[in-house]
């Protein structure tokens, strides 16, 4: 039996997770969220986590699994995923991966670039720069010495950024040109989909999203989560949402600019989650009409299947 994987993905607030529902219940398999926030148990308004109603119709993995303190990767994720995925095709049935994590997404496609053996004493100096003159001095290195990678991160992204030095510094070559090289060995077929929508009407809705974690108590999950004992400097918390609500609650800037920031940072990232799902070709474009639909995707699958 061939071992398909049907992959849903799309720019924040596209609309991937009901679709990733709809074509579950279609071909009556399990969904993989691909999704590095929705791992965490209490993010649930800031990330967009499925509801109970959503998690009820089909089964899901990768949802609540770990508390906001607890560490977890791509690498894990990878290995994890793995397993499922297996475990998916030895009950017959077709995985489907949810999410917008494109590096998530990546790392079960194509694998993970391990990479050369880690610089400590490197490492240590990158994090002193970071700690003295910030991540924006740390960033900017970075997009000097390697445009390519610095565009698929953000200052925020600290620590990919001083891997992405290092791998430059040990190696000679950025670490995009190691990820292109690699290629993954492993048997599975890969049918990858992509919502498409226009910026400007995804922007708009963007906007409304965010209104609407507001009007559902962003703050008040925000401060809860914070009274449980939860670090605001956790990497959990570094999250479009978080981040600029705990800003908010900690006096750095007044509630309007908080929103006005989440509205901003979410377009932002939307913006590269279309550069990166554009820029890759094995990705099917969904455009709307009778493309955005479950029957679509379920008939492009199984066609292809029949034809074999």
């Amino acid at each position: 039996m061939e071992k398909e994987v049907i992959v849903i993905t799309g720019p924040t607030a596209s609309g991937k997770t009901q679709l990733a529902i709809e074509v579950a219940k279609l071909l009556d398999t399990e969904i993989i969220s691909a999704d590095s926030r929705q791992i965490y148990r209490y993010l649930d308004i800031g990330t967009a986590k499925p509801d109970h109603e959503q998690l009820s119709q089909v089964k899901h993995h990768f949802i609540d699994k770990k508390n906001p303190d607890e560490d977890y990767n791509v690498s894990i994720f990878e290995k994890e995923a793995g397993e499922v995925i297996a475990s998916l095709h030895s009950r017959g049935k077709i995985p489907i991966v949810a999410g917008g994590s494109g590096l998530y997404i990546k790392a079960l496609v194509d694998g993970i670039f391990e990479g050369p053996a880690k610089d400590e004493k490197l490492r240590e100096e990158l994090r002193k720069l970071k700690e003295e003159e910030g991540n924006e001095r740390l960033y900017g290195i970075l997009k000097e010495k390697d445009p390519v990678s610095a565009a698929r991160m953000t200052p925020g992204h600290w620590k990919r950024v001083i891997r992405a030095l290092e791998v430059l510094e040990t190696t000679g070559e950025p670490i995009w040109k190691h990820h292109s090289d690699q290629v993954k060995d492993d048997d599975l077929i890969w049918h990858q989909f992509s919502i498409e929508t226009d910026r400007a009407e995804l922007y708009l809705t963007i906007e409304s999203r965010v209104d609407q974690m507001i009007e559902k108590g962003l703050e008040k999950e925000t401060r809860n989560i914070l009274e449980m004992g939860y670090e605001p400097s956790l990497n959990s918390l570094n999250t479009v949402g978080y981040k600029e609500m705990i800003s908010y609650i900690c006096g750095s800037i007044s509630l309007d600019r908080s929103i006005e920031l989440i509205k901003q940072n979410t377009r932002r990232y939307a913006k590269r989650q279309l550069t990166w799902m554009r820029g890759d070709k094995r990705i099917i474009p969904l455009r709307g009409g009778e493309y955005l639909s479950p029957e679509f995707i379920v008939n492009h699958v199984l066609n292809r299947k029949t034809d074999k």
